[in-house]
């Protein structure tokens, strides 16, 4: 670091302190360059010389402190230029140039600014945005914070084809949401630049940082589809000519408006963005009130019945009016005859738009032995098959995004549709809801009695799981809970076998055949301990008593508490005061020592 020199006249020393400023207009400013290694260079030009024998002295401020820097005396060529190691990165300096000649300071009528480039981001994190991963991500940099300074985050990407950039200052601790992404987009080539900005003289400088990190990529969740529903149609073409008397491919060669109606279950979908309104026209009108309840085929109650139109019957059940997946059923007329096989028609509309999506998985389950995984294109919005045999199926449909660079990535499953069909053709509709207002009623020291409501009045049957809170505590010598240390589950609504002083957590779900609801929330209860029986007193001398019980086999509880009624001359009362407390132990008896 240079130092600003003094000149002595007569003897006497003139202190820089004491310059005289003198402002000269027109005058010519020097050359001033930031290199790469955050060095600022600065050097004369021949216009800034005023005289050989005056001193060129330069200015830095910026940092805590001010630096000055001395040009080396010259005569006819320009002194070599003076450079200056910014300890700041991102900081903007202002370089002022100060001539000395003789006893006179002079200073430039403007000053140079300059600003030096932050560091750069060293790596890059990207997540997904949980609560919106279709639209949303998180991003997470990491960059040199010592010396360092910034105001925003230049942040560039490709979005398909399509080159984005913008400058964002939203960053806490290296973490920002970005949550305005097209759903189902390849978003690559992702760079982070730091950006550090400054104004002097209504004159804004701007610096951007390198990247240096790897470039990152990132696919955002496509939606879902809609409005997933299942026909079946029962596929026996054999049987239905022997009991209808006409050919089937003429039932399905007629138009929606004439063929025969369909058994409709509906299925809650967590995509309730399109109203179930928008099913195809051709499909029966829920509010219509020429529709039947039943959960049964049609010819299995009225095998003997013949309506007077064969197109002209048909059965709904519905589990709710604004449910966007539905399941339905096209029945033959009259007769008994084999159910299977049938033809099962999976429908559905497109994700919501704004979605890039390259197609459907289609994903089958049956009972957990048979399971099919199908893809089909974009332009698919139907998927038809054969179901050849009775049991538990379980469908869904998910969208797909595979164009770009990106990994290919699959919606969030959409609710899966779930029936059942048995060996005769009954269908067993999906259980949507969980029990509200579960209770539980302590009926006596090891019984208690569960008690619920709920909407649905389809369902058959519950399930009680019991689990015990206690056992999680106990030691295993103690005679304590033995029955719910393991997850039981019941059918019967009343809990047995329970311990006295335990505590249990119970959770219920519906049933309907071999389908099974969502569980309840769990509801946690305890039973008051019973207390102690074959109390004695027995004298033990003149001042003392030995106080001795015995206990139930099977009970929870962590201590025994001795307590006295006596007279308290202090309070002139009778009151009752504990006197002594025993920890429980596996012994089924107790004694203690009483000094009145």
């Amino acid at each position: 670091m240079g130092h600003l020199p003094t000149r002595t006249r007569g003897g006497r020393r003139l202190l820089p302190l004491l310059w005289l400023f003198v402002l000269l207009k027109n005058a010519t400013t020097f050359h001033v360059t930031v290199q790469d290694d955050n060095s600022i260079v600065v050097s004369l030009e021949a216009s800034d010389i005023m005289s050989p024998s005056s001193v060129y002295v330069v200015k830095i401020t910026g940092e805590s402190k001010n630096y000055f820097f001395e040009f080396e005396q010259f005569n006819s060529t320009l002194p070599p230029p003076v450079t200056f190691k910014a300890n700041y990165h991102g900081l903007y300096y202002i370089i002022t140039l100060v001539v000395v000649n003789g006893h006179v300071v002079t200073k430039p009528s403007r000053s140079i600014t300059v600003l030096t480039k932050p560091l750069p981001v060293t790596s890059v994190s990207i997540y997904d945005y949980k609560p919106s991963p279709e639209t949303g991500v998180l991003f997470e940099i990491h960059y040199p914070e010592k010396y360092n300074v910034f105001t925003r985050v230049n942040i560039s990407y490709w979005e398909g084809k399509d080159f984005r950039t913008m400058l964002y200052k939203d960053f806490f601790k290296g973490k920002t949401v970005f949550n305005h992404w097209l759903p189902g987009i390849c978003y690559s080539n992702i760079t982070f630049q730091l950006v550090s900005e400054a104004t002097f003289n209504k004159t804004t400088l701007v610096e951007y940082s390198g990247v240096s990190h790897e470039p990152k990529q990132h696919r955002t969740a496509p939606y879902p589809p809609r409005n997933i529903s299942v026909r079946i149609i029962n596929s026996n073409k054999n049987n239905w000519e022997e009991q209808s008397g006409s050919f089937p491919e003429e039932s399905f060669m007629r138009s929606q408006d004439t063929m025969e109606k369909d058994k409709l279950f509906h299925f809650m979908d967590e995509t309730p963005e399109i109203p179930s309104g928008n099913i195809s026209s051709g499909w029966p009108d829920l509010n219509s009130s020429d529709y039947e309840t039943t959960s049964q085929p049609y010819w299995w109650d009225r095998a003997s019945a013949t309506p007077e139109r064969e197109d002209e019957f048909d059965s709904v059940l519905s589990l709710g009016s604004d449910s966007n997946s539905t399941l339905s059923e096209t029945e033959p007329t009259s007769g008994s005859f084999s159910f299977f096989p049938v033809q099962l028609i999976l429908s559905w509309l497109p994700p919501k738009p704004p979605t890039a999506f390259d197609g459907f998985h289609i994903h089958m389950e049956r009972e957990e032995n048979f399971t099919e995984h199908l893809t089909v294109a974009e332009e698919a919005h139907e998927f038809v098959t054969e179901l050849k045999e009775p049991g538990k199926y379980k469908l869904s449909v998910t969208t797909f995004s595979s164009s770009g660079s990106c990994e290919t990535r699959k919606s969030q499953s959409a609710k899966s549709l779930s029936f059942y069909i048995s060996p005769s053709g009954e269908w067993i509709e999906e259980l949507t809801e969980k029990p509200q207002h579960v209770t539980v009623h302590v009926l006596s020291s090891t019984t208690a009695l569960m008690s619920w409501t709920s909407s649905q009045e389809n369902y058959n049957g519950t399930i009680v799981s019991v689990v015990s809170l206690t056992c999680q505590k106990q030691k295993e010598s103690q005679r304590l809970e033995k029955q719910y240390c393991t997850q039981v589950n019941s059918s019967k609504s009343i809990i047995e076998n329970l311990v006295p002083g335990a505590q249990y957590q119970v959770v219920m779900y519906l049933k309907k055949g071999p389908l099974i609801g969502p569980p309840s929330d769990p509801v946690t209860f305890a039973i008051v301990p019973t207390g102690i029986k074959d109390l004695m007193l027995y004298p033990l001398g003149p001042t003392a008593v030995v106080l001795s019980w015995t206990r139930p086999y099977l009970g929870v509880f962590r201590k025994y508490v001795v307590e006295m009624f006596y007279f308290n001359p202090a309070t002139m009362t009778s009151e009752w005061t504990t006197y002594y407390e025993i920890a429980a132990t596996v012994s089924l008896t107790a004694s203690v020592v009483i000094f009145p």
